[in-house]
């Protein structure tokens, strides 16, 4: 099974950026769906966005689109998620999870759940 784990979070200030990473060993992300969701406090984990591994397509949810942009370096093995325009409503932590072939934003789909990196969004 593939192993994944998130980092690049942090505490940035409304509108700015930060870009996450979700680094896989134990297998190959051309061969998964990669998801990357978040939970707030006191809220459910949200789908945010997902890449395909065959052909890369990537869906985002309405909040994020437009600001958020979900890559994928085959050669690192690393699925990236660039967050921009930040917004206080952002802060969660966020998780990157795995399936395989699966088009799919809910978090029920998904398996092989990386540990989460915070992300806070205040001035």
């Amino acid at each position: 099974q593939v192993q994944l784990v998130e980092s690049g979070g942090g505490l940035v200030q409304p509108g700015g950026s930060l870009r996450l990473s979700c680094v896989a060993s134990g297998g190959t992300l051309d061969y998964y769906n990669i998801g990357w969701f978040r939970q707030a406090p006191g809220k459910e984990r949200e789908g945010i966005s997902y890449i395909v591994g065959g052909d890369g397509t990537s869906y985002y949810k309405d909040s994020v689109e437009g600001r958020f942009t979900i890559s994928k370096n085959s050669a690192k093995n690393t699925v990236y998620l660039q967050m921009n325009n930040l917004k206080p409503e952002d802060t969660a932590v966020y998780y990157c999870a795995s399936n395989r072939g699966i088009r799919a934003m809910s978090a029920r789909f998904y398996e092989n759940w990386g540990r989460g990196t915070q992300v806070t969004v205040s001035s």
